[in-house]
């Protein structure tokens, strides 16, 4: 049962509740071999299984989830996220918190996922956490897309990004997962890692209204991220003339068994 109280994460992790439907409509989706990968490490299938989908977003990855059979109940921390999530799939359970007060009974998930949000939570709080819900055999999987910057045009964008935001590390601006702990020292869980590459192709304005839904865009305001945005446009039209951009990602998956 979800606490009274909400949980009070960072303003830069709050961000998003400012763009939920731009969020909703511009961030990629994953491909069917990271859930494929998430089964391998586990010691049950999807299908039938408990899931607790924490820091679900809009729901991107709780869909997939649901797809596989999996009963699935999203937790979020975001009002307006959540909405979105509600209006996308109003039968799936919803409760509000966040993985560092899992608002769950102990023992009651065969998985818990994380998709683009393990960053966010303290992992001193979040793996004990995880490891209290887990029931024993349970997996914790946690996951970001990740822009592949070995591709050229994306590494030409990621420096265009760093030097207006003035920082070594574009980080939540450009897909990457940031230099967040997976768990806290001493280990608690045993990860394996495992990175999925995988591409999607969208318009030019889809990719340009994704990069404008990460964070560091976010909490510059409106007016300055646009400056960015415009300008970009512009560049990217003279690589891509007919208006379509290949994204191309490496999901970094981490996996453990309870």
């Amino acid at each position: 049962m979800a606490s009274d109280t909400e949980p009070q994460p960072t303003t830069r992790a709050r961000s998003f509740d400012t763009a939920a439907a731009q969020y909703a409509a511009n961030r990629p989706s994953y491909p069917p071999a990271l859930l494929d990968a998430v089964e391998e490490r586990a010691t049950s299938p999807l299908k039938g299984a408990v899931v607790a989908d924490v820091g679900a977003g809009t729901g991107i990855a709780t869909a997939l989830l649901r797809e596989r059979g999996a009963r699935v109940v999203a937790v979020e921390p975001g009002a307006a996220m959540a909405a979105e999530l509600r209006r996308a799939l109003p039968d799936v359970p919803l409760v509000r918190g966040d993985g560092d007060h899992l608002p769950l009974a102990s023992a009651c998930a065969d998985f818990i996922t994380y998709a683009q949000a393990w960053h966010w939570t303290d992992v001193t709080r979040s793996v004990p956490e995880a490891r209290r819900v887990l029931r024993p055999g349970g997996t914790l999987a946690v996951w970001w897309n990740t822009t592949d910057h070995t591709v050229g045009w994306l590494a030409d964008q990621d420096a265009r990004v760093r030097a207006f935001l003035d920082a070594p590390d574009a980080g939540g601006a450009h897909g990457a997962r940031g230099g967040g702990r997976i768990q806290p020292d001493p280990p608690v869980f045993d990860f394996v890692q495992r990175r999925i590459p995988w591409t999607r192709r969208v318009p030019l304005a889809t990719h340009l209204a994704n990069l404008g839904s990460h964070s560091a865009f976010l909490m510059l305001g409106e007016a300055r991220a646009q400056e960015f945005l415009t300008e970009e446009r512009r560049v990217l039209s003279a690589l891509f003339p007919d208006g379509t951009v290949e994204e191309s990602y490496v999901v970094d998956l981490w996996t453990a068994t309870r």
